[in-house]
């Protein structure tokens, strides 16, 4: 971290949660990191000032398997009882949308949400949870790529209203019962963030806090209608794949494939190593152009990029991930600096050149 810099303290939306300004996302733990190093990231960002950290009951990731999901969630659960630092941390986790891989893909309703609370309270081994969060829409979303062929002529609003608020009563129970603090969304749409906030308000039920959904340099889909609908409704973005899956790091430029990397990892497991879409010819040209522009203004392009998402107009809680220790380390070095203008500027040049690389 740069001399004196220390980390700053931000509210999640319109609620009284306040939590680091930079999350620690922990969707490798169990899988690609073993428990012993987790161990040793959390105790890397707590002393860094890194008090937040994310997780949900279907991780880990890259691949997803039916049998580890949770694992994430016991490994924190073990660090906390470890080391006695529940009240030092906030914890969020997320309840699985629709998936064949867990409650033989049915969707979440009331019940189910408290359900899932209690289970991971459980593996957690606390008596709360800070920020609860629905990991995806019952009826459906366009992230992960699947805004290319994004058809939501099917979904009947009336429904979608009746289940939220069959899902924001059970949230309220669970906060008056001291089960959770606040709640959240993720891989939400702007309707989305609209009609929950809505629903709320008309049942007297809590506001969501904040919205995870991916953002970086290389997507920006989040700059126009949901960044209306946060600024106006009251939520922080917490942005997930900031470095586009690695694609900014540079490590796949000229078609590098690392031994360890997540493209690798996914290859290995029967995946395309494409990282979900990400690493196409256009993504690849366009990570090239920010590594160039990093290095003509001597920054790193990994710290380039978490700088640049609290330059945001909206309220910015960037999750940073590292399969490894030296990868967090790296990323907490760059912590501190402050994009100068031009620089500024120059990403969004590059966005301009590179719209929608993937």
């Amino acid at each position: 971290m740069i001399a004196g810099y220390s980390m700053k303290r931000v509210k999640l939306g319109g609620s009284d949660i306040e939590v680091s300004e930079i999350c620690l996302g922990t969707m490798t733990f169990g899988n690609q990191t073993p428990e012993e190093e987790a161990h040793r990231q959390m105790d890397m960002a707590l002393d860094a000032g890194m008090t937040f950290f994310d997780v949900a009951e279907m991780y880990p990731v890259n691949p997803v398997r039916r049998e580890t999901m949770g694992v994430s969630e016991q490994i924190i659960g073990n660090w906390l009882t470890k080391t006695g630092n529940r009240a030092r941390v906030e914890i969020a986790t997320k309840i699985t949308g629709p998936s064949q891989m867990i409650r033989d893909g049915r969707p979440y309703d009331g019940a189910t949400v408290c359900e899932c609370i209690d289970a991971s309270l459980s593996r957690l081994q606390t008596d709360r949870i800070d920020l609860y969060q629905l990991h995806w829409p019952v009826r459906g979303s366009w992230a992960f790529r699947q805004n290319w062929r994004y058809d939501p002529s099917a979904q009947d609003k009336t429904q979608t209203l009746d289940h939220m608020a069959d899902v924001l009563d059970a949230l309220q129970g669970a906060v008056r019962a001291g089960k959770l603090r606040g709640i959240g969304l993720s891989n939400e749409t702007a309707w989305g963030v609209a009609r929950w906030s809505d629903v709320a308000d008309r049942i007297g039920a809590p506001r969501m806090a904040s919205i995870q959904n991916e953002y970086s340099p290389l997507y920006r889909l989040f700059d126009t209608d949901l960044a209306e609908a946060v600024v106006n409704e009251d939520l922080t973005l917490l942005s997930y794949s900031t470095l586009a899956a690695g694609l900014l790091t540079a490590k796949y430029a000229g078609g590098a494939m690392p031994e360890g990397s997540r493209a690798a990892v996914d290859k290995a497991n029967g995946g395309q190593g494409n990282l979900g879409g990400r690493k196409t010819a256009a993504g690849l040209a366009a990570a090239q152009d920010y590594a160039d522009l990093a290095a003509e203004h001597g920054w790193d392009p990994i710290h380039m990029a978490t700088a640049w998402q609290l330059t945001r107009p909206f309220k910015v809680v960037p999750i940073i991930g590292a399969t490894t220790v030296p990868q967090l380390s790296h990323t907490i070095d760059g912590l501190g600096r402050e994009l100068p203008e031009d620089l500024t500027r120059g990403i969004d040049r590059l966005h301009r050149a590179h719209p929608m690389p993937y």
